[in-house]
């Protein structure tokens, strides 16, 4: 059995967004607090982590994670990857170093962001970080056989993943149908869907939903939501049938 945790479906100023007023930023609904986009799918025996946002630490201790097996990253921007750092605890607690899936590309990113955690001469207590560099073709983590989906976010290289029956696109605007034939079959679908409004390097909402119907997935969830999108509430019941919006701590098992 898979599961998948949704442990943030916000985009990169989270919902509420510093200083707004809005309808969304005020909401008490619990459905419309989003910590920056990141998604946890374990079967049991392995947990692998889809980015590592500057919220990371607050999921890690909200969702009760003592332990990962990997961290994979969608692309290099600073709400996917800086939350890195606080992989110590996991280091410290489980007496190992994390990997860290990525691009040639985002992995010389990563270097150059913590660069204190890949020199000759490192601080004790600093990141212990095992990148392992993303190629074309899919890849083992512990028990999970993760396929890379390869994609743009404007003119940026971005990477989803497919895990089973689980497949997550994150900050994508664009996919070629030859890297749509590697989400055939899903169970569930994850795809960003920033707002209503078109965006230059993320899918809106009417844009997510065209590309899910083409994904065919019994069931889609649309994250890496603003606050631009609406009321949970009022959003919810105008979506197709089989789509939702996703909420932080949102849970499905796939048996």
């Amino acid at each position: 059995m898979l599961k998948l945790t949704f442990l943030g479906t916000g985009t990169s100023q989270g919902v509420p967004m510093i200083g707004c007023l809005c309808p969304v930023c005020q909401s008490s609904d619990s459905r419309d607090k989003r910590l920056r986009s990141s998604a946890m799918i374990e079967d049991g025996t392995t947990r692998i982590i889809i980015d590592s946002g500057p919220d990371f630490r607050y999921q890690m201790l909200r969702a009760e994670v003592r332990d990962i097996d990997a961290i994979l990253l969608t692309h290099q921007h600073t709400d996917h990857i800086i939350g890195l750092d606080d992989v110590r605890a996991f280091n410290y607690f489980c007496s190992k170093p994390i990997p860290i899936y990525t691009t040639e590309l985002v992995g010389s990113v990563v270097r150059k962001n913590f660069d204190y955690a890949f020199g000759q001469h490192r601080y004790p207590g600093v990141p212990d970080i095992n990148l392992c560099t993303i190629e074309e073709g899919p890849f083992r983590v512990g028990s999970m056989e993760i396929t890379p989906i390869f994609g743009r976010h404007y003119r940026l290289p971005v990477t989803g993943f497919r895990v089973g029956g689980i497949g997550y696109l994150t900050d994508f605007n664009h996919i070629d149908d030859s890297e749509l034939e590697k989400l055939r079959g899903l169970d569930i679908f994850v795809v960003n869907a920033l707002r209503h409004q078109p965006h230059i390097s993320h899918y809106s909402l009417p844009e997510a939903i065209e590309l899910a119907r083409k994904v065919g997935a019994k069931r889609t969830y649309f994250t890496h939501i603003s606050h631009q999108l609406g009321l949970h509430s009022h959003e919810e019941p105008l979506l197709p049938p089989t789509m939702h919006l996703a909420y932080d701590t949102l849970t499905i098992e796939i048996p």
